[in-house]
């Protein structure tokens, strides 16, 4: 039976060599913390807003025209009200569902459909993997935006129609991604057991290849969604994006360009929320690569005036 001083030790190095949760992880690093609850309060809002908002958003008053933010006209006139009369605060809430309900899916359909073709791809190699490539290639050799332009000029605007558009149009994203995960992999040693065992191949890449390469794809998705994000309100500034009565951020800079000078607030807010949304998730993206990668995870352990010393070396290895 060990000594009580034997569990006390082995205890205390359990504890040392146990990971840290997420949590406190990401409570040591400001910044990441500080987007993470931003982006949280833009997913709420955009989730539950509109359950509180009733017709707030649409609601016309031309006697409130182009009221500047203040307390003096009630909560919704917290942010002013623009050129028809309607709460820019209501509108700021309502288009953010719009918005995260354009991005999100599209993010979520070219990472779904982009991961499985990489990762078969990649796994299998030879004339699937070629093919594979070649696609994407095609697809690359088109900006984003210029198919989407021209095929929103084609088609009705329409959200159903820029989720597509933006979903084909990001799927090479994730397929080259995954595929050199999957090519890097398939040659490991644990890979070549679950094959002489007779693994077949889809149990292969969903038990062992994706486990791997789902952190550098989660990290991607996090910063297309910001390109998403820009992409959608670049189209509905453009004017072949939401149309109204919908709203949008993008659609809301658009509208209230024209009045930049007189009533500022009307396009410099929506432009904040976008700007505020894209930049949290670019943090947040670089902190969960760190978190998730267990040979940098350490980086996040150590205090912040350290974090830039002796950066090469974990701190077990440094005598």
């Amino acid at each position: 039976m060990p000594a009580p001083d034997d569990r006390t030790s082995s205890a205390a190095t359990s504890s040392r060599t146990r990971p840290p949760r997420w949590w406190r992880l990401l409570g040591r690093d400001r910044g990441a913390a500080a987007a993470a609850v931003i982006l949280a309060l833009v997913f709420l809002v955009a989730l539950f807003g509109r359950l509180f908002l009733g017709d707030r958003a649409v609601r016309q008053d031309l006697r409130a025209s182009l009221r500047p933010p203040s307390l003096d006209h009630g909560f919704y006139g917290l942010l002013g009200t623009d050129v028809l009369g309607r709460s820019v605060l209501a509108r700021l809430v309502d288009a953010a569902a719009t918005t995260l309900s354009i991005a999100v899916p599209a993010v979520l359909c070219s990472l779904l459909i982009g991961s499985a073709l990489g990762l078969w791809a990649g796994y299998h190699g030879g004339v699937r993997e070629n093919v594979a490539m070649r696609v994407a290639d095609v697809i690359l050799s088109f900006p984003s935006l210029l198919i989407a332009v021209v095929v929103l000029y084609v088609f009705a605007p329409s959200a159903t129609n820029i989720v597509l558009i933006l979903a084909v149009a990001r799927i090479p994203v994730y397929l080259r991604t995954a595929r050199a995960e999957a090519a890097e992999l398939r040659s490991r040693l644990f890979v070549d057991a679950a094959r002489t065992f007779g693994t077949p191949g889809p149990a292969i890449i969903r038990r062992h290849l994706l486990p791997i390469a789902l952190p550098t794809l989660l990290t991607v998705a996090t910063l297309d969604f910001c390109f998403v994000m820009l992409t959608e309100s670049s189209l509905s500034f453009l004017g072949i994006g939401i149309q109204p009565p919908e709203v949008s951020w993008g659609l809301m800079v658009a509208q209230g360009r024209q009045y930049l000078r007189t009533a500022w607030w009307i396009a410099v807010l929506p432009g904040l929320a976008i700007m505020l949304t894209t930049v949290s998730a670019t943090v947040l993206a670089a902190w969960v690569r760190l978190a998730t990668d267990p040979g940098q995870r350490w980086r996040l352990t150590l205090p912040r005036k350290r974090r830039g010393e002796r950066a090469a070396v974990p701190p077990e290895m440094i005598a």
